[in-house]
């Protein structure tokens, strides 16, 4: 066994492009003035961070860069856009989301109800399909805000953007906003929010080859907006703070390389081949896998697959030991011991969404770490059900 692990975990995080790490490495170093300051070595800070917003702008298809609000990751984006969407409807109490978001979302939903507000979860089908129809009826002159998930970190469930565009249209149709959380869709396949009837759209640099702690929020122009964290008046009094130079340039770099990866045809294919090929290979070679979200569109480069009789976190253990590193569904649920509550809401029994694990690719995988999982995962599944108390 190779002394190198294999790393399949992509969709909890990725390696920092060695460009992105050229990129930002000087901003670390004697680029430290604060591209607030007027001065010779706040300006020209500046003017790397407003490359970084044009890079960012291309990558998600805006019209502007003025567009693009800088933020400290995917899970701040997403909340500043729920508070948004709100607060300028506060005559409106009905919140419209799924069952199946990430926790960036399902937490302040839960708060939101809480507080007395009428949250409508929308459900999925087996295969992890938005039931449009129901999300299309909850939306009335009652509704603030919707907000869903676009690409499904534990399972690479996609909503269609034939889908996306009815809902948009419907809650323009009664001034509803709507924001999507593209925080696993961004860089993964083309993005153009400029043809999609969307508000705001959530991204993170750590999930396509960037640094973590920095991502963005695309805003509409015209869209009304309030900073979630106040203070002085950087990204033109929409997030207060020193702006972080290095991040925000790391996250520029990588907006470059993934929008190029994105547009890449081949090199996509290339991706959903090698997942195809774990997955066809995982379910051949044990008995009663099965690939969880297989029935509808996804992401390229991520497999969630069930295995019955084992414990998927002892499964992640083991895999650990012998060098491949996998998840169990989302890594911001780490520590819990309830099933994932993704499979649970696509009608997975709970026995096997305890026994699952989550399988995500990079445009770094090699057919050498496909081979290397072919060979690990199964001989760890056996161990495990062999391990299993027999049933009397």
């Amino acid at each position: 066994m190779s002394s190198e692990p294999v790393y399949l975990d992509n969709n909890a995080t990725t390696r920092v492009h060695d460009e992105v790490l050229e990129a930002l490495l000087p901003w670390l170093k004697g680029g430290y003035g604060n591209p607030s300051s007027a001065h010779c070595m706040g300006q020209p800070a500046a003017r790397a961070i407003a490359k970084a917003r044009s890079q960012v702008a291309r990558l998600v298809g805006a019209r502007s860069p003025r567009e693009i609000v800088f933020t400290s990751g995917g899970t701040e984006s997403i909340n500043s856009a729920i508070r948004s969407g709100l607060r300028f409807r506060p005559e409106r109490r009905r919140l419209v989301t799924s069952t199946v978001e990430h926790s960036a979302t399902a937490n302040p939903a839960r708060r939101l109800v809480d507080k007395g507000f009428d949250v409508v979860f929308a459900t999925v089908d087996h295969a992890g399909r938005l039931d449009t129809e129901a999300v299309l009826a909850a939306i009335d002159e009652t509704c603030a805000m919707v907000t869903l998930l676009w690409g499904n970190n534990e399972t690479g469930a996609v909503v269609p953007l034939e889908d996306l565009a009815r809902i948009g249209e419907r809650a323009r149709e009664v001034g509803a906003a709507f924001h999507l959380d593209a925080v696993q869709v961004a860089g993964k396949q083309p993005i153009c929010v400029q043809s999609l009837p969307v508000d705001m759209v959530s991204i993170s640099a750590h999930k396509f080859h960037g640094p973590k702690g920095v991502g963005a929020i695309w805003v509409r122009g015209g869209v009304d907006y309030a900073a979630h964290v106040e203070g002085g008046t950087q990204e033109e009094g929409r997030r207060g703070g020193t702006l972080n130079t290095p991040g925000i340039v790391g996250l520029g770099a990588a907006a470059a390389l993934a929008a190029d990866y994105a547009a890449d045809g081949a090199a996509q294919a290339a991706t959903r081949a090698r997942r195809d090929r774990l997955e066809q290979g995982l379910v051949a070679a044990i008995p009663e896998a099965t690939v969880n979200g297989a029935g509808g569109p996804r992401v390229a480069n991520t497999s969630n697959i069930s295995f019955p009789g084992v414990r998927g976190d002892a499964l992640l253990l083991l895999l650990s030991e012998l060098g491949l590193c996998v998840s169990t569904g989302s890594a911001c649920s780490t520590g819990k011991k309830a099933p994932s509550h993704v499979l649970l809401g696509m009608g997975v029994p709970a026995d096997l969404a305890g026994g699952s694990i989550r399988l995500s690719l990079s445009r770094f995988t090699t057919d050498a770490d496909i081979d290397a999982a072919l060979e690990r995962i199964p001989a760890a599944v056996v161990q495990l059900r062999e391990m299993a108390p027999s049933t009397p």
